[in-house]
């Protein structure tokens, strides 16, 4: 499964440089600092000093959290600037329940005292508890480390538990701590990326690995028919959706080919075609054909439903080993297109088309034999690649409009899988836009 991404809290725009940061009396920053304490910093709810937000959108100030039981007693100088000039704000908690309160969004980088006591643990149990316990509470913030000159062990050990970086208290000045805070936030930074990146990869690796196991291996061994398909889901980022396929040659040498649409383009609705294609392969190798292979679909169908409501076409062709003629079921589904050299493409008869499987309890399936001829081409589509509008207007491409298009394709030379990129994209194109419906087309090819 693709890897869980951590709910992110929103960034504010002034964080992002998109949005000015107002005063609270609706002046400039600059007009509010003057009326700020001489250092530039005002108290704020806790009791704690917080500087003012600059009114930049060029560059936002970095924010400091420092978390020491002993603020005051702090080397930490108010003179830090950041790599753009601008004074870095600090704010400060002498815990970490004061630490969660000041714990805003706009907070860029955390400066933890690892003597600092963490809530139900002793030094003796684990003696970077509090530094654990801060990066569960801030999982997006950049993390200094903070610890006696003498323990350089320990800092080193908070680096590899998850800090960005350790310092010694006694050895601490503004220009030191500036250039660790500006080194920290970007390494963060950098590492969130990778992180983002590598769970991406993750991801489309195991998502290539699922469409693998969902999408059907035709099984041709010893056929002479060639075979192609096109699979596009209606919903973005989709897999899979309602539409479903598949081929398997049987070992009389009978050719047998699918293709079906559950009503819907939801997960279930894929979940339920994935059930039905796997339940038509066993069925068609077990020999069941024509109106008792349909039958034991529908029935399969009505117990895998999640609703009585929910319905599926389906289209199925019996080549026999000649090449040269074919049964056809259709439940509901539109008729096969069939091309021929020489010939202009055309549908395949529709006359006695059954009804769509799950709607009518006992229903029957006439199979109706078809003559194919030396050389043919048969697509066998969903109504995804005819439901698509015509250009701004409401008229969609129909099968008489999708008939035309093939025929033309087909005189311009194209077969195989350059027929059907170019049936899709052009319907698409005509679309105006991606298609809100499933299409899934295959198509098999006979050439003496």
């Amino acid at each position: 499964m693709p890897v869980p991404i951590p709910r992110q809290r929103a960034i504010p725009a002034v964080e992002s440089g998109q949005a000015q940061a107002a005063s609270p009396r609706g002046g400039s920053a600059e007009e509010s600092a003057k009326d700020a304490s001489p250092t530039g910093r005002t108290p704020d709810t806790a009791g704690n000093t917080t500087d003012k937000v600059e009114n930049n959108t060029a560059h936002t100030n970095l924010t400091l959290l420092l978390i020491e039981d002993d603020p005051a007693g702090s080397p930490i100088v108010p003179d830090m600037l950041d790599q753009a000039g601008k004074p870095i704000r600090v704010r400060t908690a002498r815990n970490l329940t004061e630490a969660g309160r000041l714990l805003t969004d706009d907070v860029h980088c955390i400066l933890l005292d690892l003597a600092l006591p963490a809530p139900g643990h002793s030094d003796s149990e684990d003696e970077l508890a509090v530094l654990r316990h801060v990066l569960e509470l801030a999982p997006r913030h950049a993390v200094l480390a903070l610890t006696a000159s003498g323990d350089a062990e320990r800092g080193a050990e908070a680096v590899r538990v998850g800090a960005q970086d350790y310092l010694f208290r006694d050895e601490l000045d503004g220009r030191l701590l500036s250039r660790a805070i500006r080194y920290a936030v970007e390494r963060k930074r950098s590492e969130s990326a990778e992180r983002r990146l590598a769970e991406g990869r993750l991801r489309a690796q195991e998502n290539r690995r699922l469409e693998r196991g969902l999408l059907p291996t035709p099984l041709l061994e010893g056929s002479t028919l060639r075979f192609a398909a096109r699979y596009r889901p209606g919903r973005s980022r989709a897999l899979l959706g309602g539409d479903f396929y598949d081929v398997v040659r049987t070992p009389d040498g009978t050719v047998h080919a699918m293709i079906g649409d559950v009503c819907g383009h939801g997960p279930d609705e894929a979940a339920l075609g994935v059930e039905l294609r796997i339940a038509w392969r066993a069925l068609t190798l077990a020999g069941l054909c024509g109106d008792q292979l349909l039958g034991t679909l529908q029935q399969v169908l009505e117990h895998e439903r999640a609703d009585d409501e929910i319905f599926a076409t389906l289209c199925t062709v019996d080549i026999a080993t000649d090449g040269r003629r074919a049964g056809l079921c259709l439940a509901g589904h539109p008729s096969p297109l069939l091309a021929r050299p020489g010939k202009p493409a055309r549908l395949l008869p529709y006359d006695n088309n059954g009804p769509a499987l799950g709607l009518l309890p006992g229903a029957r399936w006439p199979r109706m034999q078809v003559e194919l001829g030396a050389e043919w081409s048969l697509m066998l589509y969903t109504d995804g690649l005819i439901e698509g509008h015509i250009g701004q207007g409401r008229e969609r491409l129909g099968q008489d409009g999708m008939t035309e298009m093939v025929r033309r394709q087909f005189a311009e030379g194209l077969r195989g899988e350059q027929l059907l990129r170019a049936a899709v994209n052009e319907v698409r194109d005509l679309n105006g836009g991606e298609l809100t419906d499933d299409v899934a087309v295959l198509l098999l090819d006979r050439v003496p």
